[in-house]
């Protein structure tokens, strides 16, 4: 995983595409370092309008051949995580987030791990609910898979993208 390029600066410019699954559209973004959104929602603008709002001064272009392809892909992992999803990413974040973030990219598909768990993995045993945050501020869906953290009774938590995506990815793992 890398660090983010500073997305506030006016050159920066990002390609995305949107691509269909039965959760609903997703969007991807890339830079020239790699992936650096991945929405997911219930609409292509919305989600468009959300990638706008998260990089204000970078160039948007939408829809070449390699976003595109970059979206089906990951659309495609979507529909059957045994694919798998390994991608560059250029995401930033505080040190902590990344922390989690790397970690939770350990969490093999079709195992769930808690908050706790992930706290004590990355050395703070305390920070379950700083884990629960960094969770819910991950840009990636699916490429970093907070949706492999439950709950210490192994209870589903909230989750960004939405509870029922959530289940419904957790359960084509067969983890749920």
């Amino acid at each position: 995983m890398t660090l983010m390029t500073d997305m506030s600066t006016p050159t920066t410019a990002l390609r995305f595409a949107t691509g269909d699954t039965s959760l609903g559209p997703v969007l991807v973004a890339t830079s020239g370092r790699g992936v650096c959104a991945i929405l997911m929602g219930d609409d292509a603008d919305a989600l468009a309008h959300d990638l706008r709002r998260r990089f204000p001064k970078a160039r948007l272009i939408e829809g070449d051949a390699q976003a595109e392809a970059l979206a089906a892909r990951v659309a495609g992992a979507i529909e059957a995580p045994s694919r798998g999803l390994d991608l560059p990413l250029d995401i930033g974040g505080t040190a902590f987030q990344r922390r989690v973030w790397e970690a939770l990219r350990e969490i093999p598909a079709g195992t769930t791990a808690s908050y706790a768990e992930v706290a004590r993995w990355i050395g703070a045993p305390g920070a379950a609910r700083a884990v629960a945050r960094a969770c819910a501020a991950n840009p990636v869906a699916v490429a970093v898979p907070c949706h492999r953290v439950v709950g210490s009774d192994g209870a589903l938590s909230g989750y960004r993208w939405g509870a029922g995506r959530k289940r419904a990815l957790l359960a084509r793992e067969g983890a749920a």
